[in-house]
């Protein structure tokens, strides 16, 4: 039986013992269930980072969510414009606790070369984003080295790290209203 390296555990000949943070930040970093929510040109390289040249599902992700209330790994690639932008977040919304934003390229990121009153400069200034991929568009394997940093980033999340003040604080920020309060 393989022993899991990557947690500070305590290995024993047919055990292993941990905290509940580390398990369940493992299981849920290598289960996610993403949502992808892609136009434009990063669209197309985020297609290309599913196809089998890169095989995202090597992550744990082979699984495609085109529900929200299912996925637990927003994915915003492209131009996201302002009429659209409701739509994002009302998305977003519908996600369940614990979810995580990964904004690939320059459009979702920052508006891109798309300086114009039409297009969003920023999804961050509508839902927030755990991790940003530049690029313009970028190439797969950077997002796939978003999706390990968002990996990393649930493996050492706390468990209790969304009911904190702080979490409520920023939710509060974006006048988005948490459904399970404490």
């Amino acid at each position: 039986m393989g022993k899991i390296e990557n947690l500070e555990a305590i290995n024993g000949e047919g055990y292993q013992l941990t905290t509940l943070d580390k398990a369940v930040g493992l299981a849920r970093a290598n289960s996610m269930w993403p949502l992808p929510f892609a136009t434009s040109c990063c669209g197309i390289e985020f297609m290309a980072t599913m196809g089998s040249s890169y095989d995202l599902s090597r992550f744990g992700m082979e699984r495609m969510s085109f529900s929200p209330r299912q996925a637990d790994l927003l994915i915003v690639a492209g131009t996201i414009s302002k009429k659209l932008g409701p739509v994002l977040k009302q998305v977003y919304e519908q996600m369940s606790e614990p979810k995580w934003v990964l904004s690939v390229g320059a459009c979702a990121s920052s508006g891109g070369i798309f300086d114009t009153y039409s297009v969003l400069q920023g999804i961050d200034r509508i839902i927030p984003v755990d991790v940003y991929v530049p690029g313009c568009p970028p190439r797969p394997e950077q997002i796939i080295d978003g999706v390990m940093k968002i990996h990393e980033l649930v493996k050492t999340e706390s468990l209790r790290r969304r009911y904190n003040d702080e979490y409520k604080h920023l939710m509060k920020n974006y006048n988005i209203e948490l459904k399970n309060d404490e």
